[in-house]
């Protein structure tokens, strides 16, 4: 493959990662490589396609992250017609897909994205200042100077 075909082809995988598309549906597309491939180019940093990479798929999971909001606030196929008088039911089975598409949109944005989507947890360390330490020294170096060997 020449220069100019590698860098083609590498510009049009980060314009597909960049619309939050996976990697995996990009390489099915016609002339794209394996995944594999194109993580090794990833690893090998070839030409800078490490970070290229790492940008186009931050871009591409914020627009996954404005998807999961799309797929909660849509309650469009929540109801559907399956009883003998034409009433609308809720498919609860919809509903559950729409959960679980949104679950683990949440848990890849946890991973690939700690900082901006993962679990904060908010932790407060204090500590007084006093003597208590310098105390506790004094009373150990007095009882250890009487000791002798063996007690």
């Amino acid at each position: 493959m020449s220069i100019t075909d590698h860098a083609a082809l590498v510009d049009r995988i980060c314009h597909a990662l960049a619309t939050g598309r996976t990697l995996r549906d990009v390489c099915r597309d016609p002339g794209m490589p394996a995944p594999s491939t194109v993580l090794g180019w990833v690893k090998a940093d070839r030409d800078g396609f490490a970070t290229r990479y790492r940008n186009a798929r931050e871009v591409g999971y914020s627009l996954m992250a404005d998807e999961m909001l799309e797929i909660a606030d849509d309650a469009s196929q929540d109801r559907v017609v399956r009883n003998e008088g034409g009433e609308p039911v809720i498919d609860h089975e919809h509903i559950s897909r729409c959960r679980l598409r949104v679950a683990v949109r949440r848990w890849l944005l946890a991973r690939a994205l700690p900082k901006i989507y993962g679990d904060r947890l908010d932790v407060e360390a204090t500590h007084e200042t006093g003597d208590s330490l310098r105390e506790l020294m004094k009373a150990i170096d007095g009882r250890t100077r009487s000791l002798q060997p063996g007690d």
